[in-house]
């Protein structure tokens, strides 16, 4: 008696079987799942998303510092307004020496001039030290400029002439000229180095920034 016949399964059911039955068939993944390189580590792509975030810390705090130096710079660059004081009928009264002078303006536009000048300066040095770039670090650089601003606005008053102008009118004394406290008239001024930053470190990731590998070119086959 004999047993009946079975013809063996198609040749891809048979590669299916052994796969299924294989102790190895499910590690290591294939190329893009999650392994070493896939959700269970960092990728090859760049570095984690903490280094990141720590990498964009450093980054903000390290721009937001070079703003001592923009308000020392605004400090001894900015033009002066030229006060006077007086004494009339006993009483100290103090005005403004030139009041058709443009050094108001000229305060603001120096402040401008001197953000979007370090924009580029730490938006090219940020881009030397990482060029891959990244959400964070954009953030960061952005950040860092807009702190760096206000710390440059109120370490430059800070180092001007004091506020408590009638008291500098007294030491001065009657009819000698001293210089007005610096104000930041146009607040939008501040905005000058965080976009200054964000634009120019846009513009050089696009120039020389990392590219994507282009997929491979497959001949194409001519079946007649």
């Amino acid at each position: 008696m004999t047993a009946p016949f079975t013809p063996p399964p198609p040749p891809h059911e048979q590669s299916a079987h052994s796969q299924s039955h294989s102790p190895h068939a499910a590690w290591p993944p294939p190329s893009g799942g999650a392994g070493h390189d896939g959700a269970y580590g960092y990728g090859q792509d760049g570095p984690g998303m903490r280094t990141e975030l720590r990498e964009a810390a450093v980054i903000t705090v390290a721009v937001a510092l070079t703003g001592v130096l923009l308000g020392a710079l605004w400090n001894w660059l900015a033009p002066r307004i030229p006060l006077i004081g007086e004494v009339t009928d006993g009483s100290w009264v103090v005005y403004v020496k030139e009041t058709e002078g443009e050094q108001a303006i000229g305060t603001d536009g120096t402040f401008a001039l001197l953000g979007l000048a370090f924009g580029v300066v730490t938006a090219l040095a940020v881009f030397l030290v990482r060029r891959q770039g990244g959400v964070p670090l954009v953030v960061a650089l952005g950040l860092g400029g807009l702190l760096g601003s206000v710390l440059a606005w109120r370490f430059g008053l800070w180092l001007g002439p004091a506020d408590d102008v009638l008291a500098h009118a007294k030491e001065a004394g009657q009819g000698v000229t001293f210089s007005a406290p610096l104000k930041l008239n146009a607040k939008g001024a501040l905005l000058a180095w965080p976009l200054g930053a964000l634009l120019f470190h846009l513009g050089l990731t696009a120039l020389f920034g990392p590219r994507d590998p282009e997929p491979p070119m497959h001949p194409q086959h001519h079946h007649k």
